[in-house]
């Protein structure tokens, strides 16, 4: 691929601020391009389509995974699949843009198979347990078994941070600091 766009994945557990950091970087830099992931899952209250996700069927998103039109695609918390769609974002980085995206642990390795090194900037939000809980609860009504398996979710999630490029503390009540961080990283690297 002969472009200079890069691929900037925000990873990290459930609730360590990935949505947060996506927003502040929407509001910084218009000139990024942030495009929807495509999930199963039903929307929160204050989720519409087409902001952040396209909510799709398990039918549709099947056909898309046929038709390989997934970037990567995940099954998570054993309950729903989430996808990152490859036309757009191969379309931007062709164009020499910066892509950001959210993406789960289990999409990095899928992305790195397709993409070029120089192309992938992986950041990592690291958070304790306590405050993640704190945050999940605080999002949408969550049963204890539901809890329980995002527990478990968290540690396998925590287990990738030394796999990506940078790391990036999510400390409860310090949320303006982490998006300026991300922002800082993100124009020293990209």
């Amino acid at each position: 691929m002969e472009n200079s766009g890069k691929l900037v994945l925000i990873l990290g557990p459930s609730g360590s601020g990935k949505g947060t950091v996506l927003e502040f970087l929407k509001q910084e830099h218009p000139e990024f391009i942030f495009p929807l992931s495509c999930t199963t899952r039903p929307s929160r209250p204050t989720e519409k389509d087409g902001e952040v996700y396209r909510f799709i069927s398990l039918e549709e998103f099947k056909e898309k995974i046929e038709n390989d039109e997934f970037l990567e695609y995940a099954f998570i918390h054993d309950m729903h699949y989430y996808g990152t769609l490859k036309k757009p974002i191969m379309d931007a980085l062709q164009e020499g843009r910066i892509v950001v995206r959210e993406v789960d642990v289990q999409g990095v390795r899928s992305i790195r198979e397709l993409l070029p090194p120089e192309q992938l900037v992986t950041i990592f939000l690291r958070a304790d347990w306590d405050s993640l809980e704190h945050r999940i609860r605080n999002r949408a009504p969550i049963s204890d078994e539901e809890l329980a398996e995002r527990h478990e979710s968290f540690l396998k999630e925590m287990a990738w941070q030394d796999e990506c490029d940078y790391k990036v503390d999510s400390i409860e009540g310090q949320i303006p600091e982490v998006c300026s961080d991300v922002d800082k990283l993100i124009m020293e690297v990209a």
